[in-house]
């Protein structure tokens, strides 16, 4: 029986993927779900460069400002809601795009990870993090790489949040998370997916960068941050961890000028789109689009078309 198909459009931050993948949207009578971590959040528009009404030029858009920064959201529950999205898209008989920058999220739909076993114990992670306050995060990873040295070659040493969680799913299952991983590779997903991905010159993607954050400070994101601050969340929630909001919070606080805090959030956000590459170009599957700044968005449709047809229509 043939698999439904599902585009996938993945990229680097300022990327371009917004706008591309809405006209793709109206040139398959598509609609999007979004794959990015921080967008799915509420009252972080700005930071985020969230999709606007304007932009989606009505195209439905499915998980986007949609959870409370103060929410717990895991690539599990990302995983349901976007499944259960990609259901209602087919049964209108429309195409699904998954539009995105968060590599751990498309993988999730795209590969046969299984998180049913793993759902997790937050009371474990909470002591997990604790330790890792107290004995340092040094003193986890050797503690993985006793305990699943396959899974601690995958994770770097600093990355404390997937260490713990590869400690979390051995602590629940008494099995390493290599064990789990193995075992999906074994599974099929139930979609045909392509994954396109918007490749640019390293220098035009950074000065694309540069240009968006002054852009994003002359819309307002230093007065979204403040009503952030105001609304008197913890500033360890995952979701205030976003670039945007963690490097102008010290110059609102009187730590730093904005001209230096501004700085720090470019340079932060060139490395968030260094990291995004890296993962990306590992993903043999993807088919990599060409971009440039001369190519209009037609240009790029037709582009993308001739891999998509023929994927179609087979």
């Amino acid at each position: 029986m043939e698999k439904p198909k599902i585009l996938v459009l993945a990229g680097p931050t300022a990327s371009g993927k917004t706008a591309l993948g809405v006209a793709l949207a109206k040139e398959l009578n598509g609609e999007i779900i979004s794959a990015d971590s921080m967008q799915i959040y509420q009252y972080m528009n700005i930071g985020t460069a969230k999709v606007t009404a304007q932009e989606m030029q009505g195209v439905p858009h499915y998980l986007v400002d949609c959870v409370s920064p103060d929410e717990d959201f895991s690539v599990a529950k990302f995983k349901a809601a976007a499944l259960a999205a990609i259901e209602k898209i087919l049964s209108r008989g429309k195409l699904p795009i998954i539009v995105g920058g968060t590599g751990l999220y498309i993988n999730s739909l795209t590969l046969p990870w299984d998180f049913q076993k793993n759902d997790g114990s937050e009371a474990i992670r909470k002591r997990l993090e604790a330790e890792a306050q107290t004995v340092g995060k040094e003193a986890l990873y050797e503690r993985l790489k006793s305990v699943d040295p396959v899974s601690a070659q995958m994770i770097h040493a600093n990355n404390i949040k997937r260490v713990i969680r590869a400690l979390e799913i051995f602590e629940i299952n008494g099995k390493p998370k290599s064990y789990f991983d193995e075992k999906t590779k074994k599974q099929e997903v139930p979609y045909d997916y392509l994954l396109l991905g918007l490749k640019w010159p390293r220098e035009v993607l950074y000065d694309r960068i540069n240009r968006r954050i002054d852009l994003m400070v002359e819309n307002g994101l230093i007065e979204e941050t403040q009503r952030l601050i105001d609304r008197g969340y913890d500033w360890n929630l995952t979701a205030l961890k976003a670039i945007g909001y963690k490097e102008l919070r010290p110059y609102l606080q009187g730590e730093m000028s904005l001209a230096e805090a501004l700085v720090l959030l470019k340079r932060d956000s060139r490395h968030y789109a260094k990291r995004q590459m890296t993962w990306f170009r590992k993903d043999e599957r993807i088919h990599w689009i060409d971009m440039n700044e001369e190519k209009q968005i037609n240009q790029l449709v037709e582009t993308c078309m001739a891999e998509i047809t023929p994927w179609l229509n087979k």
